[in-house]
This record gives C-alpha cells, structure tokens and sequence, in this order.
C-alpha cells in the first residue's frame, strides 16, 4: 500500500527449474520466482475507471513510419493495457458466478515491468498477478478467493488473449518462493489445479541466468507436441511422463542437496525437450544459450519455453567466470539469480 487509497503490487519473473513443460500434460514441475525483474502495478480510487498506456510498452506515437515498423518487429503489437483489461474482466466474472460481491466504486490501473520480453520468464503473467492483487485488496476480497484459485484467473485473463500456457508460471508468481507442483490429471479434473507445496529457498545452489537481448517468440514452442500428445503418440507421451519424473526427483535431490544429481536433471530435462520439440522449434538462438553453459561444464535448461536458461555451474565462481567469458563471446548476457521468498500473508494462507 501507498498514499491513502493507493494499492501496490509486485509480481516477479519466474524460471521452471525441473519438469517443464509437464505442467500442461498432466505432470510436475519444480519453479521459483527470481526477484532479478519484476511487473509492478498501481491502483488508485478514481472516479472513471482508467487503463492507463505505459508510456514505452503502449507506445502510439513514433516519429517516422519505419519507426512504427522497427518498433513493432522488435516490440510485437502488445503492450500490457490488454492484460490489465483481460483481469478486470476475469475478476468480475469470477466474483460474480461466485457469489462474492463487489462494492461500486472506480479505480485507474496503471503498470511497469522490466522484466525482458520473450525470454521465458512470464512478463505477461507477472503483469496480470500484480494487477489481480490489487483488485484483491481494493474491493477486500482476499479472503474470500482461494489461493489455489488465482493461478488459474491470471491463466484465464491469459486465454482471453490467445496466449497459450500452463498454470507453472502463474503459481509461482502467486506464492513466490520456490514451488513444488503436482498436476495429476485426478487434482486437475476433479478441482481445477493442482497440489501446490512451498519449498525452502535456501535449498536451491548458486544459479545463474542468461538470456538474449533480442529473443525468438516463446509463443509458438507448444503447437505440435500438444497435439501428437493429444493422438497418444508413444515417444510424446512417456517422454513427456520422464519429464515430470524430474521434478519428482529434482525434489528428493534438493532436500539432500544432492546438487550433482540435480545438474544431471537439469540436463536431462532439456535433451527430453529437444528430442520430442526439434531444433526448428526450439530456435538456434536458444539452443545456442544451452550449448555455451555445457561447453564449460555448466547444467542448464530453459527457464520456459526459451529466450533465457537457468545454470548452475557445480565447480563455483571460477566455472561462473568461464561461463561469464563465453557469455560476452556470443552476445548473451549473464545474471546471478535472486529467488524471491515465499510472498503469500495471513490472510492468503487462511484460503489455503
């Protein structure tokens, strides 16, 4: 909170570490929120209800028509004034087919991210989470809207826009920290999400991140293997089953901080990811990122569907300043991660 009437939420970037892309195939993920970029939005009391234009994100005013055109290749068509309306939309809905009253009254949302665009690490979602916070807080209704719940309104908000995804993303950001998900096709059927266990942080070994400046779409990464999953092609469905086992496993490495066999899984994960995905799908670019963290011994996988990697580099800081040298090289750029601890409060953990 800040000013009198004024509400502030944060949400943050987040990295799959084990078992991605297994959450939208009925499988179990391992992710945390790094608290290197975040989305921040404001809510004010106003007497109109205003979305208000990011002056750089929502940008309408260029100085030359090749301006317009560089603008749009670099920066696509969407800025985040979609995603605030898309939540406003969800919220209402939501609170009204449940029964949970709104009190009348206007608001002006307004946003800001630094969280890079298209390297995998959910800049849309992070948006779409602060902005559900703060309709949380302003109409009081926190208490009355499960946790478990609001990663599958941010996903919805999402849907209304045509992007494609899974609830990972979505539930670290809500609970921050580092997240253990189960997406068992019994939970997911039968409530809507799946089981979510909060993690300690300090569990986790030194990471790194690397990511382009000028990424390729994540957007695009699913299509195929969805569908080849859906017809129960053999190779897609037990690779994407020995996925999810990594996060299983991923969980008894961390708690015996087994990091020699987390490394292993890391590596694992990806080479699955390659083989049932391809490299046309994946991007030479991103596959390139992979490449240069393994050339100096470094495990590494996708933080999503692509744009950035997460690594750790077992032999520390004299492996991390390799890997810091071939980073330069190629043009990419290298980050030490900051996880964000576990964010939900009192009245968050009463829902659960």
């Amino acid at each position: 909170m800040e000013g009198e009437g004024v509400i502030k939420h944060k949400a943050y970037a987040r990295a799959g570490l084990l078992g991605n892309p297994s959450d939208v195939y009925y499988g179990n993920t391992i992710s945390f929120s790094l608290a290197n970029f975040s989305a921040t939005v404001i809510l004010h009391p106003s007497n109109d209800l205003l979305i208000q234009p990011h002056p750089v994100h929502d940008f309408v005013r260029f100085t030359s028509l090749p301006q317009l055109v560089n603008r749009l290749n670099n920066e696509g068509y969407y800025g985040g004034v979609r995603l605030l309306m898309a939540i406003c939309k969800v919220f209402h809905n939501y609170c009204k087919e449940n029964a949970i009253t709104l009190i009348e009254k206007n608001f002006t949302l307004s946003y800001d991210t630094n969280i890079p665009r298209q390297t995998g690490l959910s800049g849309s979602s992070a948006i779409v989470c602060a902005a559900l916070n703060c309709l949380l807080d302003f109409y009081d209704v926190r208490h009355l809207i499960k946790v478990e719940v609001r990663p599958g309104l941010v996903l919805a908000a999402e849907n209304e826009l045509g992007i494609v995804a899974g609830l990972q993303d979505r539930v670290a950001q809500v609970y921050g920290g580092l997240v253990y998900m189960d997406f068992s096709e019994e939970n997911m059927d039968k409530v809507g999400h799946g089981v979510y266990e909060p993690l300690d942080v300090n569990l986790l070994p030194p990471l790194h991140l690397i990511y382009a400046e000028n990424p390729s779409d994540s957007g695009k990464v699913h299509s195929q293997v969805r569908q080849r999953w859906l017809n129960g092609e053999e190779f897609i469905v037990s690779s994407m089953k020995e996925v999810a086992n990594l996060a299983k496993e991923g969980r008894k490495a961390l708690e015996k901080k087994d990091y020699s066999k987390l490394a292993a899984l890391m590596n694992r994960n990806f080479d699955l990811r390659r083989s049932m995905f391809g490299d046309a799908a994946l991007g030479d670019l991103n596959i390139k990122m992979v490449e240069v963290a393994r050339k100096v011994g470094a495990a590494s996988k996708f933080t999503g569907s692509g744009g950035a990697v997460v690594v750790y580099c077992p032999h520390g800081d004299s492996q991390v300043k390799l890997l810091q040298e071939e980073c330069n090289q190629a043009g990419f750029l290298l980050q030490p991660i900051e996880v964000v601890p576990f964010c939900l409060n009192d009245t968050d953990l009463k829902t659960l």
